[in-house]
C-alpha cells in the first residue's frame, strides 16, 4: 500500500472528449459527405435549375499494432510482498493509454503510428504566436478559425501544456484589467481547458474533440512469456494492443505555436 508510483502525463485528446469506437474488426470505412448539394434560383418560367450534387466518401481505420513489455526477476517474484503481476498489468496499462492518447493528439502517421490531430491534413493552423505563449487574441484565433469553417460545436476545449497554462494565469486579456487568459474555473476563452505535457511543448490546441475518433480492434492483451528469461529464472509480461484514429472534419481543429 505504500508503493510509490511513478508520475505520469495527465491525458489529453481522451480527457477533452475524443470518441471511442470499440469491438472492431477488420478494416473500417466510415462514409463521408465531402460536399454537399446546392440550390440554385431558376431564371425563367419551365426552366431548369442548376445541377449541384453531394459528394460522397470515407475515411478509414486499420489496425495499429502498439506494444509494451516489463522484465520481472525472479528475486522481485519470490521476495516481494506485493502482488507484482497486477502492479506490472497496471503499469503496461497505463503506459498503453498514454501512448494511444499521444497518437492521437500528435501521431505522425508514419513507422506504425496512427495519424493525429496535429498532422492530418486540413488541419487549422494559425499565424504564428508573437512570444514563447500568446495573448488573449492569439488564443481567440483559434476559436475564429474553427468558426470561419461552420466547425464551432460539440466537445470544444483546448489543450496546452502546463508551462503554457501557468503562463496564461498571469497574462492579462487586456493591461489593466486584472482579468487573465487562463480563467477561473479552470477555463480559457469560455471552454474547457485541459492541461496535459503530452504534447510538445508550447503547441496550443483547440476543436470538437469528438470529431476525433478512437477506434479499438479488441482489447489490452496481456501474455507472460516464461521462456525468453528461463535461463535466470525471470518472467517477461508482455502488452498489446490494436488501434487507429481518424478525424472526422480536419476542419474541427485548430493549432498554433510560437514558430
Amino acid at each position: 500500500g505504500d508503493f510509490i508510483d511513478v508520475l505520469r502525463n495527465a491525458s489529453s485528446v481522451m480527457s477533452a472528449g475524443a470518441r471511442t469506437l470499440n469491438g472492431l474488426s477488420g478494416d473500417v470505412r466510415i462514409p463521408k459527405k465531402l460536399t454537399a448539394a446546392s440550390a440554385g434560383w431558376i431564371a425563367s418560367e419551365g426552366g431548369a435549375s442548376s445541377e449541384s450534387e453531394m459528394t460522397v466518401g470515407n475515411i478509414s481505420m486499420v489496425p495499429r499494432t502498439l506494444g509494451a513489455f516489463t522484465d520481472a526477476t525472479r528475486q522481485l517474484l519470490v521476495q516481494s510482498s506485493m502482488d507484482v503481476e497486477n502492479l506490472i498489468r497496471d503499469d503496461l496499462a497505463q503506459a498503453i493509454a498514454l501512448a494511444i492518447d499521444l497518437a492521437a493528439l500528435e501521431g505522425s502517421g508514419s513507422s506504425g503510428q496512427p495519424t493525429g490531430i496535429l498532422n492530418t491534413t486540413g488541419v487549422n493552423t494559425v499565424t504564428n504566436f508573437a512570444a514563447a505563449n500568446p495573448t488573449f487574441a492569439e488564443v481567440v484565433t483559434l476559436e475564429t478559425a474553427v468558426a470561419n469553417d461552420n466547425a464551432l460545436s460539440g466537445n470544444l476545449a483546448y489543450i496546452l501544456p502546463s508551462a503554457m497554462y501557468g503562463a496564461l494565469k498571469t497574462t492579462e486579456k487586456a493591461s489593466g484589467t486584472a482579468q487573465f487568459v487562463a480563467e477561473p474555473g479552470g477555463t480559457i476563452n469560455g471552454y474547457r481547458a485541459i492541461i496535459s505535457n503530452q504534447g510538445t511543448a508550447g503547441n496550443l490546441y483547440f476543436g470538437n474533440f469528438s470529431d476525433c475518433l478512437v477506434g479499438f480492434f479488441g482489447g489490452v492483451d496481456i501474455k507472460v512469456d516464461p521462456y525468453s528469461l528461463s535461463t535466470s529464472g525471470g518472467v517477461r509480461i508482455v502488452a498489446l494492443a490494436m488501434m487507429d484514429v481518424a478525424i472526422r472534419h480536419a476542419v474541427s481543429f485548430a493549432f498554433g505555436n510560437d514558430g
